[in-house]
């Protein structure tokens, strides 16, 4: 890299501090405030009713709720499918405890998990690439 080009990276760099955040960062900060937003409040008027995937294994039979469990009679694909080895998670199904009325908070709790291991796994690759520009500037 040449004096000339340092220099003009360095003023680039001069230039955006001087400026204030980035518009990658506000892009950040508005993506994560709208997906904060939708997780807690636009949660609550999703659908309960089976999605796709669920509907098609459920032709052939007839759901009826028993003792405020669903229960199916008829024959469909779905009566030979098991519970999945999260069941009992705390937020399994989308709600706190199986409280339907937290789905707000379950989602919220969902979009941070989310956000946390994509900033880790950020961070990863970009200490990958520091490694990558230390080696190649040596060289």
């Amino acid at each position: 890299m040449t004096d000339r080009s340092r220099t003009a990276l360095q003023e680039d760099s001069n230039r955006q501090k001087a400026t204030g955040p980035s518009n990658k960062t506000t892009f950040l900060v508005a993506f994560a405030a709208s997906a904060f937003v939708i997780a807690g409040l636009v949660s609550y008027v999703a659908s309960s009713q089976p999605d796709g995937l669920d509907a098609t294994t459920q032709r052939g039979c007839t759901v009826t709720e028993v003792d405020g469990a669903e229960q199916l009679t008829g024959e469909c694909i779905a009566q030979s499918a098991k519970e999945h080895h999260f069941a009992g998670a705390p937020l399994a199904d989308y709600t706190i405890g199986g409280n339907s009325t937290l789905t707000g908070i379950a989602g919220i709790i969902g979009v941070a998990a989310a956000f946390a291991a994509l900033m880790v796994v950020v961070r990863i690759v970009l200490v990958g690439r520091k490694r990558t520009d230390r080696t190649s500037v040596s060289s």
